[in-house]
Formats: C-alpha cells, structure tokens, sequence
C-alpha cells in the first residue's frame, strides 16, 4: 500500500473536518499529562475517541496507527 505524503505527513486515514484554527491543548484522559494538538490532528484524535466510544475499531486503529507515524510524541501521550 502506498502512503500519500502531505507536507511530511502520511494523509489521515479517513475523512475528518477541521473545526479548530489553532493548535490546543489536549490532556490524557486517565494521568492527566497534556500536549499541544494542530487542528488536523486534533480532529484526527477527536475522530478516534469518538470510533472508540462507539465500538468502531477499523477507524480507531487507523487513527492510531496514524499518529503512531505522525505524531509519536502526542501518541505517547495521550494514546499509549
């Protein structure tokens, strides 16, 4: 499978809309730590939390593998 390379990132995996203009703060659900998001991938994040919460997980894995890539830091954060 090829990886479609926006600006050094691999293209998010499914459909998203960007509501935010700047980047903000998200913080891990369980410890509390917290890391700053850009809109694209806050809404890349808010899409997964939502597969999570609704038992979709094709997209919540996708979501995860994509910020497993992309944003490891914030992966680690807020998602391992």
């Amino acid at each position: 499978m090829t990886k479609n390379k926006t600006k050094n990132k691999t293209k998010v995996p499914f459909d998203i809309t960007i509501m935010d203009k700047e980047p903000q703060r998200v913080e891990n659900r369980f410890g509390g730590d917290s890391i700053m998001l850009d809109p694209e991938a806050l809404a890349v994040y808010d899409t997964l939390m939502g597969a999570e919460a609704l038992g979709l997980w094709d997209i919540h894995s996708k979501g995860l593998d994509w910020f497993r890539e992309n944003h490891p830091k914030a992966y680690m954060i807020l998602l391992d």
